[in-house]
């Protein structure tokens, strides 16, 4: 998302992400990606239950769509960061609208399963 922001700025919305870790792995992360953006903490998960989020397990690091998402990162100079508080927590994109409206929906089903931003800023501009 950091390097579309100017996109999605320009379009009209706010930007925040949602983690689970401490204050202290909330500034780790955002000291390591460079987002300037809000980054709020979920400690107890609330966030992340009431729109469904699903939990990977163990066959979801083994999946051949992990080894790809993976690979791609990699290639695209993004690195891992430090493990979170809940590792198999997987995560999703929205855009909320004016009055509570959900333009768009996506649950991750795996890691590295994440939104286009082509799709969030298509979204925000219908």
């Amino acid at each position: 998302m950091r390097e579309h922001e100017s996109e999605f700025r320009a379009a009209g919305a706010t930007l925040a992400a949602i983690g689970l870790g401490d204050p202290a792995y909330a500034q780790q992360f955002r000291d390591e990606t460079g987002i300037g953006f809000p980054l709020l903490l979920d400690e107890r998960r609330e966030a992340y239950k009431a729109v469904g989020l699903r939990q990977a397990s163990i066959l979801h690091m083994l999946s051949p769509r992990n080894f790809a998402a993976r690979a791609r990162a990699k290639a695209a100079g993004h690195r891992p960061h430090k493990l979170g508080k809940n590792p198999f927590q997987l995560g999703g994109s929205f855009v909320f609208g004016p009055g509570n409206v959900v333009r768009f929906m996506h649950l991750s089903e795996t890691f590295g399963d994440n939104a286009a931003p082509t799709a969030l800023l298509d979204a925000l501009r219908s």
